[in-house]
């Protein structure tokens, strides 16, 4: 989610906000004046709504396999079922694109939706709902907008995509190893099927086992990070719609690969919003950074909920994605008695039980809120793992020694540890960055609850210059950040490009057709990044911001590129076929041991097969030495960092066995050095 603060209305309502934010910083709300809320105020009607029949009460879950029951719903090859929610409504009527291109009167239904069955239409017809005789506008619920935000929607079959994936059941959380991408920067093309001609290259040169695609969902014109989207049931046109985004999935899964799914439920994008004409989706009790909160709990929300509830299990049932991902969780406000993240959460459980398939939802937090993923039944929301920051700010802060925004909180070794341990560096203590007490404890909760990284979207993105680590640190200290990421017993994530070093920009690019908007958004950016120090970011709204964030497939095949490649695919390689190495379990050991005087970090883990791991992380930019007194017993070299293979000098090589207690003296360490060993029979 970018930081900056974006303009929250809709196009036809327009204010523009020039409100500063702080360098990453992701857990304010700020006020958004009176004046400058949509026009929807928070009318009092029934607040029950419906799954597939008018009088089901909103929290059940039908038995039979689940279909979409909002927008158009093909019928038979002429015949289309349209339902839309607009409570305030007096009349309305869906426009279908036909010869005669006349109006069909919708009928008014149980709380506040309107339906109708129309004869004579088709697949791929355009249409657009018509509210009170005169204002027409796309579907809420439109499965493709093939002309834009602002165009008419498409009438789309989802049964006639040929999957082939009927045996794929998913893939276990312990399992992933997560690949982060953004569609129209990660190829040339920028498109969905673009991303298919690299799944060999993901899979077996690096050893990733899941995509992760930033939103997808529909934004206005055809640059954007996709924390604009409008259209929720929509795929992105110009990434290739609906079926350019089957076909991807079709694909990883013939390649043996999930896919996970970036979903935004937190706000709406500015540009392209109707929601506000047909109902209160919106709500003027909260508000976040980046646009109008959504109405979770106030009068007529019931609907609201089934909305967004009904677009996660339209992704994983309709398009079997995998896994979602929650973004910005914290900009979500709901004060009901069953939070709407618990209530997604069972909703897409349910669904795992009826299909026979390992889906998984995983949650992006600034809160350092363990609840997020404490079960249900200890009163927490039941969600699979979670995003740690946390993590990341440590080892950035080690790596690079920058101090300044989040990262004043952060900078010793032993915050490292305290991230790879329990999780959360912050747990309750005062936070200097944020000026209070942050967080809980997540200790509890075992590895496999967490995602991290060395890098993602946000984290090279919200920086002025879109600077990527390769850019900020020596060669080694990026095998080094790789080894922490890689070797840890928590889920990894890897951001395009990384695994081989990548040094071109990831900016923050938008597209918008509305002048005021653009202007706003260019001011309210430039604002936030100056106080922050920043100064010359590129114009967000420049097609070559877009260009230059793109990654150089194309470019010189260096030496640096091909050994951190192989670097990449060594450790992965490691983490897959040495259990001790892989998604920690609850029965295992990890110990983790710092000299802060030589800066090196030693690693003991223990899986429930195989043998023993024993690692080595140097974070001393400068050759050390190091004593050895734990983890005792007789070791094997499995990996160096400084071998040649991986561009290292091996100057100082590591012992090809080495037992513990090492009584020969210090060893001696190269500059950044990795060292992995697992326990040798004797």
């Amino acid at each position: 989610m970018p930081d900056h603060v974006f303009p929250a209305t809709n196009q036809h309502h327009p204010w523009y906000a020039r409100l500063p934010l702080s360098r990453w910083r992701k857990d304010s709300v700020l006020t958004i004046p009176d004046f400058a809320m949509m026009r929807i105020g928070d009318t009092c009607t029934t607040r029950q709504a419906t799954l597939q029949q008018a009088d089901r009460p909103m929290n059940t879950t039908p038995s039979q396999t689940w279909t979409l029951d909002l927008g158009a719903r093909v019928i038979s090859p002429t015949t289309v079922h349209f339902k839309v929610w607009a409570p305030g409504a007096d009349a309305m009527s869906v426009n279908i694109d036909t010869a005669t291109s006349r109006n069909h009167p919708l009928s008014p239904t149980q709380h506040g939706y309107w339906e109708a069955t129309v004869s004579g239409v088709s697949a791929d017809s355009r249409y657009a709902y018509v509210i009170n005789h005169n204002l027409e506008r796309p579907d809420p619920a439109s499965r493709f907008q093939p002309d834009g935000v602002h165009g008419r929607s498409m009438v789309i079959d989802p049964f006639a995509f040929p999957w082939t994936d009927h045996s794929w059941k998913g893939m276990p959380l312990e399992q992933l190893i997560i690949y982060e991408l953004h569609v129209s920067t990660f190829t040339p093309e920028g498109t969905f099927d673009a991303i298919i001609n690299k799944l060999p290259y993901l899979r077996d040169t690096i050893g990733i086992t899941a995509l992760e695609l930033m939103p997808v969902a529909q934004c206005p014109g055809v640059r954007n990070w996709g924390y604009d989207g409008t259209y929720l049931f929509a795929p992105q046109a110009n990434y290739g719609g609906p079926d350019g985004l089957k076909r991807l999935v079709d694909a990883c899964h013939a390649h043996g690969l999930a896919i996970i799914m970036d979903v935004v439920y937190n706000h709406l994008g500015p540009e392209g919003n109707y929601l506000g004409d047909y109902g209160p989706y919106f709500t003027q009790r909260y508000s976040t950074p980046w646009g109008q909160a959504i109405n979770y709990d106030g009068p007529d929300s019931d609907p609201v909920r089934h909305f967004i509830i009904s677009n996660a299990l339209y992704w994983v049932m309709e398009f079997h994605i995998d896994a979602l991902r929650l973004d910005a969780i914290h900009g979500i406000f709901d004060l009901s008695a069953t939070h709407i993240l618990r209530e997604l959460g069972e909703a897409v459980r349910e669904q795992t039980v009826q299909c026979g398939r390992a889906i998984h939802v995983i949650a992006e937090s600034d809160l350092n809120d363990a609840r997020t993923i404490t079960p249900i039944t200890q009163g927490g929301h039941g969600l699979a793992s979670q995003w740690s920051d946390d993590f990341h700010h440590a080892l950035h802060g080690v790596l690079t020694g920058e101090r300044d925004g989040c990262y004043q909180d952060f900078g010793s070794l032993d915050q490292l540890v305290t991230a790879m341990t329990d999780r959360f560096v912050y747990s309750g203590q005062y936070s200097a960055y944020r000026k209070r007490r942050h967080g809980n404890s997540a200790s509890e909760p075992p590895p496999s609850r967490f995602v991290i990284f060395s890098q993602n979207h946000d984290q090279v993105g919200n920086r002025a210059h879109g600077d990527r680590l390769s850019t900020l640190v020596a060669f080694e200290a990026l095998k080094l950040a790789a080894a922490a990421v890689l070797l840890s017993p928590n889920i990894p994530l890897l951001f395009m490009g990384e695994e081989y070093g990548e040094t071109a920009p990831f900016l923050y690019f938008i597209d918008h057709g509305d002048i005021a908007l653009i202007e706003a958004v260019r001011q309210g950016r430039h604002e936030a990044l100056l106080s922050s120090g920043w100064h010359d970011a590129p114009d967000p709204q420049a097609p070559s911001t877009h260009t230059r964030s793109r990654l150089q497939w194309g470019g010189p095949i260096t030496k640096e590129r091909t050994w951190l490649t192989q670097w990449y695919h060594r450790l992965i390689q490691c983490r897959k076929s040495v259990p001790a190495l892989g998604t920690g379990h609850p029965t295992d050991r990890f110990d983790v041991r710092s000299d802060p005087t030589a800066r090196v970090l030693t690693l003991y883990r223990t899986g429930r097969s195989g043998p023993e791991a024993f690692v080595v992380l140097n974070f001393n930019p400068h050759a050390t030495s190091l004593s050895l007194s734990h983890p005792e017993g007789h070791w094997e070299l499995r990996l160096d960092s400084d071998s040649p293979t991986f561009g290292g000098t091996h100057d100082r090589p590591a012992p090809p066995h080495l037992t513990v207690p090492y009584e020969t003296g210090p060893l001696p360490l190269p500059p950044c050095a990795v060292w992995v060993y697992t326990s040798q029979s004797v």
